[in-house]
């Protein structure tokens, strides 16, 4: 997994060399943590991966059941998927294949069919024998021939010579045009459309077994976490208490990080480039998460070495607030923009406003298999939360120049309410309780 600070490392080019000597650092000292040397609280960590169940071919197979029940509500006669977070879900099949057409079409009616380079057959014929649906329909093109008349003709086949043709939403343009000129030099009267009603409409409503992997990834992290706050010392860079993590999620069982930020440097949400290291008095902020059979927990905790300074208690103690009135706002049928008014009312309040000045972005985002997803607990979105639907809560404060304080759990919408999967953080100076 990477995490947003080391993809902001990565892609800053005026970090150059600095950035590249500073990752390498955290990778050695991932590498090089011996178990016989690691810290008591984390040697204490035991795995708890035999208690994540995997998703099974007839989950999946429910699965296409329902995407075909809203393709039919919403007026679609296929939807196309292509490698992705959605190829998985529906299929279990892990595709890479850059700009080489691999796609499934699923029809509201009808058998699927595959689409794949012809030289990837037995790679893929190796994932299909696991997904569902019984003699898999695959079709092969060569090198030299046009992938997007392989999937016009599967289109006229299954009786899709017009109608709707769904496009999951991360779906590339060189292959939405590629599709859509293929359909038309084969006189097919096909509509592109977007597939996002039925792949957000199955995804965004999880079932019991995917909140049971979610609940169980979230208390993974803040398992973690918890190990590293307590193993943290004064003049700890942020490469070391990373490590401290990763090492930590690793004991547990999942693989899991986070981005850690110091001092002045918290006040960037998603963290800044600059090294950093922490000592007494100053604010920590950690934010990450990791994946249990493919679900995420996101995750953040914001403490201070030793005492917190009064202003610093003050923001906590409204953050904390604001995320305890979101919780209490979140239910079905609730505007998921009402969630976000509840937290940010807070924070106003609280003098830390209007609007985005201090609370600087959305109060959260769904989460699944993807750490982002639909639905956002943003202003203005009108649309109505649901039972079984996951998002973040994770409102915070953001004084640049000083410090930065956010709290984030992993929020789960009941039948009559909501319910974080992991305990709220309480203090600065206790973030997960006396030991």
């Amino acid at each position: 997994m990477i995490s947003r600070r080391r993809f902001l490392e990565v892609g800053g080019v005026t970090a150059g060399m600095a950035v590249a000597s500073h990752s390498l650092v955290a990778a050695a000292a991932v590498d090089s943590a011996d178990d016989a040397s690691l810290p008591p609280s984390l040697a204490q960590l035991k795995s708890r991966k035999s208690e994540a169940t995997p998703i099974t071919r007839q989950e999946r197979l429910e699965r296409q059941e329902r995407a075909r029940h809203l393709m039919s509500e919403n007026a679609l006669d296929a939807i196309l998927l292509m490698e992705g977070t959605s190829l998985r879900y529906f299929t279990g099949i892990r595709w890479w294949g850059g700009e080489r057409t691999f796609a499934l079409v699923l029809p509201a009616k009808g058998a699927a069919f595959y689409v794949c380079p012809a030289f990837e057959e037995g790679r893929a014929r190796e994932q299909i024998a696991n997904a569902p649906g019984e003699q898999p329909d695959v079709r092969v093109w060569q090198e030299d021939e046009n992938p997007y008349q392989r999937i016009a003709q599967g289109l006229k086949e299954r009786g899709i010579a017009s109608g709707k043709l769904g496009l999951e939403e991360t779906v590339r343009f060189v292959f939405a045009d590629g599709i859509a000129k293929a359909a038309a030099q084969a006189a097919l009267q096909v509509t592109i459309a977007s597939a996002t009603p039925v792949t957000a409409g199955c995804r965004m409503i999880k079932s019991a077994h995917e909140i049971a992997l979610m609940r169980l990834a979230a208390q993974v992290t803040l398992a973690a976490y918890e190990a590293a706050y307590r193993a943290v010392k004064d003049g700890m860079t942020q490469p070391q208490l990373e490590a401290l993590v990763q090492k930590a999620h690793d004991r547990l069982g999942f693989p899991g990080s986070a981005d850690v930020q110091v001092g002045e440097f918290s006040a960037f949400p998603h963290g800044s480039v600059t090294p950093q290291v922490v000592h007494e008095g100053t604010i920590v902020l950690m934010d990450g998460g990791c994946a249990v059979e493919g679900y995420q927990s996101d995750i953040t905790r914001t403490y201070v070495l030793g005492k917190a300074s009064d202003k610093m208690k003050s923001v906590f103690e409204i953050v904390h607030r604001a995320q305890s009135a979101a919780l209490a706002a979140a239910r079905p049928g609730a505007e998921c923009g009402s969630v976000d008014a509840a937290a940010r009312k807070v924070v106003t309040d609280g003098g830390y406003g209007p609007d985005y000045k201090y609370f600087t972005h959305r109060l959260g985002h769904g989460l699944g298999m993807d750490g982002h997803e639909w639905p956002y607990l943003v202003r203005g979105n009108p649309s109505r939360l649901q039972a079984n639907m996951t998002t973040s809560n994770e409102p915070g404060i953001y004084i640049r120049g000083e410090f930065g304080v956010r709290i984030e759990d992993d929020m789960h919408i009941t039948e009559n309410g909501a319910e974080l999967f992991t305990p709220q953080s309480l203090s600065l100076e206790e973030p997960f309780g006396k030991e």
